[in-house]
């Protein structure tokens, strides 16, 4: 998916700012903010406490309150994350992004709704590599430094479970996992079939 950026366009006013990880982004209703750098997971929370990953977002992806009937909602940088705030009436200059967005959102419901746990934690494995890996020897380098407790939020499972399928998948050679938290998805994988 290709990112876009507002930087190329000269009628907007830019106003970049800096946040640090696990920092949450201020929330608005009449501003969005685009992702330079870095990552930001949106969420909400149940009324029984459960956190609820409604997306991972990455460079060119725009996020904002107004996105979104969640709530609570918020906004967490998952790396040191720089970003654009759009104000209300420049809005127009993201139907390109806004529709990215809604595709993106498409793809991580479809992962979340796999029956199989393994399947799911499997499939967001591609998905962050493909959306924030970098290539290496071994494979697609997935550094987010996600802790097994976020990734069970996002797949809705337990840690527990995570922990446990993040070992099977290393013993079968599918990740290899290297200091903090960092995971490399390796190339050959295997082939994933189902009947019906």
């Amino acid at each position: 998916m290709a990112a876009f950026s507002l930087l190329s366009t000269d009628s907007v006013d830019i106003k970049r700012s800096q946040f640090e990880r696990r920092a949450v982004l201020p929330s608005s209703r009449d501003s969005l903010w685009q992702i330079e750098t870095g990552a930001v997971r949106t969420l909400t929370l149940l009324e029984d406490g459960t956190t609820v990953t409604l997306g991972v977002w990455g460079k060119g992806d725009v996020v904002g309150r107004v996105l979104s009937k969640a709530d609570p909602f918020q906004m967490e940088c998952l790396t040191p994350v720089e970003v654009i705030r759009l104000p209300l009436d420049q809005w127009y200059l993201v139907n390109e992004v806004l529709i990215q967005h809604i595709q993106q959102y498409h793809e991580f419901l479809e992962i979340l709704h796999y029956r199989s746990i393994d399947v799911s934690l499997l499939r967001l494995l591609n998905w962050l590599a493909r959306k924030f890996g970098q290539q290496v020897e071994q494979g697609q380098l997935i550094d987010l430094h996600l802790t097994h407790q976020e990734i069970s939020e996002i797949i809705g499972t337990t840690r527990v479970t995570v922990t446990r399928l993040l070992n099977d998948f290393e013993k079968q050679g599918m990740i290899e996992r290297l200091s903090r938290k960092r995971i490399v998805l390796q190339e050959k994988q295997p082939f994933w079939h189902y009947e019906i």
